[in-house]
């Protein structure tokens, strides 16, 4: 029964798109607006249904080059966030094993070992040299 549905489903959607980034993120914002709706105003509501709306015709278009315009458009305009999101988890997972100080010259960010009582920092970027404890 399984196979079946799934060969029917493959067979559907053979051609068309399909989701990527964008449609994830439309329906993570949908599914907010949603939860805003059921406590809140009907607008939220009334605008995550456009939003779903939105995502599924993108996921059935035979347009793939137009989609994936729109993709590309997506990832760069959200570009500055990924990264500094992608820095922030990166210093929570080493915030057991290093500290992080910024430059006070040149504000460049360093990274220095925890545990090593107050030590004298030189920044390679601009060579200034500033003591903090670790």
């Amino acid at each position: 029964m399984f196979q079946r549905f799934r060969n029917w489903f493959s067979r559907f959607m053979m051609g068309r798109y399909g989701t990527d980034a964008l449609n994830r993120a439309l329906c993570i914002v949908s599914l907010v607006f949603i939860l805003i709706g059921n406590f809140g105003s009907r607008l939220f509501y009334w605008a995550a249904l456009v939003l779903l709306g939105i995502s599924y015709f993108r996921m059935l278009s035979y347009n793939r080059e137009k989609r994936y315009a729109e993709n590309i458009a997506y990832y760069r305009a959200t570009q500055q966030v990924r990264t500094k999101m992608n820095q922030w988890k990166k210093r929570f997972s080493q915030r057991r094993y290093y500290h992080y100080y910024r430059c006070p010259r040149c504000r460049q960010q360093l990274r220095v070992p925890r545990g090593r009582g107050k030590i004298e920092i030189t920044c390679p970027k601009c060579r200034a040299q500033f003591v903090k404890k670790s």
